[in-house]
């Protein structure tokens, strides 16, 4: 294997393959997957795309994800979500994808919470990020390292010149002249989530090692609907699109006591129903269930068959069973601040696109289905953008240090920030439990340990520092008085 490449692409999810998708198939890339190419979020992604469906959807669905997000989105950054988002997806079906159609050929959309019309394209039913990931493995023309940790990027004055990994056991530094980090967010931080085993925050805590900006660290997204019963680190997610499509929220007695919080019910914004579980749970002492009675179950099991399977595999028979249901740690708004191409601040030739990117598109609470979409437009300008500005570059070799990765102690270290961060860092936040959760992230900071723990725990400070600093509630960010709850 050689040691220098025009672009490494750190992650194998939407973001990092649509990027390499996008540049020329005689560019020298890398592709750096920290495991197996399929354990990314966007292999377990189940809603859909969302898309404006014509030209005058574009503007609603502007103003859709603004206000979801809570007055916080950048809008122009909105805007080009939604502008150039059609473009984007009709040249994916060009290259030979294919959505779900009805009898007739037609497009099928469906409804999510906080959309004001059907815009979701889907795949597969409810595994459209498995369609998706599989049509790009498909479609990559460039080598991919699996089984690979990058463990930090190599920087000097200002400018990136590769990065140092981890692989088959021997530690090494791999050079290129653009470095495009899509290594998505930061899931494993929390107890319960959603996210696959290799999202733990890791390039974030780089960053932070460098200076790179991180921006809106503090606006986690929950998702409302999440089986966390099972054994599993990564919690069964119950897609967006059952309540889209009519399950409803109940308690053990059979009320619908979202009507409460928000006149939306069921279609409320994501953070509004994670929260009004979390505390409607707190409060009442009761039990919540997902109902899923009114489909049937023909239908079900054609629409939602990974649901279908995957609850059945856990004893469950749907949909005439109630699911339990939690909130659960789902999706990062906030990230690497970039500007409209990817670029980061303070370091040149490096780019971040997808989750572990902050564009602005996500303000305080990200819109239902956005993300996929966000994947494709951003990457889309990230490969531009390189093919734009990529030319020479002088090599400057590094030398290959021997930062120790992981200490005895560093797995119990672990479970126990998992534990800190859902407490006190996750749906609902208290200042005096944030402080005591910077305390104590700031002491392991100060013990010996290896670098990957040390990497989550800046990640973990930096959202609660962030936290911290935010003292209203807006959109993700709950955080409330000592008196309550």
């Amino acid at each position: 294997m050689k040691n220098y490449y025009d672009i490494i692409i750190i992650g194998s999810g939407i973001a990092g393959l649509h990027t390499a998708l996008k540049l020329p198939k005689d560019y020298s890339v890398l592709v750096l997957s920290k495991d197996y190419a399929w354990e990314c979020n966007t292999f377990y992604a189940q809603g859909g795309v969302a898309v404006a469906k014509d030209e005058q959807d574009i503007s609603l669905h502007v103003k859709d994800t603004l206000e979801a997000g809570a007055g916080h989105c950048d809008k122009n950054a909105v805007t080009i979500l939604c502008k150039e988002g059609p473009q984007v997806i009709a040249s994916f079906i060009k290259e030979g994808f294919e959505f779900d159609k009805d009898k007739d050929g037609n497009l099928l959309y469906t409804q999510e919470a906080a959309h004001s019309t059907n815009r979701i394209l889907h795949a597969g039913g409810d595994a459209t990020g498995r369609v998706i990931h599989h049509f790009l493995m498909q479609k990559l023309k460039f080598p991919i390292l699996y089984n690979t940790q990058v463990t930090d990027l190599l920087i000097k004055e200002g400018v990136c010149y590769g990065v140092k990994v981890f692989h088959a056991n021997k530690k090494f530094n791999l050079y290129a002249k653009k470095i495009v980090i899509a290594s998505g967010g930061v899931g494993s931080l929390y107890e319960y989530h959603t996210n696959a085993r290799t999202i733990s925050a890791d390039m974030h805590g780089i960053c932070i090692n460098h200076n790179i900006t991180l921006r809106d660290m503090e606006m986690m997204q929950f998702h409302p609907t999440v089986f966390v019963k099972g054994n599993a680190v990564r919690k069964q997610l119950l897609s967006e699109a059952l309540r889209g499509e009519g399950a409803k929220v109940v308690d053990e007695d059979g009320k619908r006591f979202l009507f409460e919080y928000d006149e939306r019910g069921e279609l409320s914004p994501r953070n509004i129903v994670s929260q009004a579980i979390f505390e409607y749970s707190l409060k009442s002492g009761k039990q919540v269930y997902l109902d899923l009675s009114s489909f049937e179950e023909q239908h079900f099991q054609e629409r939602f068959p990974s649901i279908y399977f995957n609850m059945k595999n856990l004893g469950y028979t749907l949909p005439q069973d109630l699911i339990p249901i939690s909130p659960a740690f789902h999706y990062a708004m906030g990230g690497i601040k970039t500007d409209f191409n990817g670029q980061v601040e303070n370091v040149k030739d490096v780019y971040a696109v997808g989750e572990v990117a902050s564009t602005g598109i996500h303000g305080a609470n990200r819109l239902a289905s956005n993300s996929l979409l966000e994947g494709f437009v951003f990457s889309q300008r990230v490969a531009k953008h390189i093919m734009q500005t990529l030319g020479k570059k002088d090599n400057i070799n590094f030398e290959e240090n021997g930062d120790v990765l992981i200490r005895e102690g560093d797995k119990a270290l672990k479970n126990e920030l998992r534990d800190l961060m859902w407490k006190e860092a996750g749906i609902i936040r208290k200042r005096k439990n944030l402080e005591k959760a910077l305390n104590r992230v700031e002491e392991m900071l100060e013990l010996q340990t290896g670098k990957l723990i040390r990497l989550r725990l800046l990640t973990s400070a930096e959202i609660i520092k962030s936290a911290l600093k935010r003292k209203e509630s807006l959109g993700a960010h709950y955080i409330i008085g000592e008196d309550r709850v």
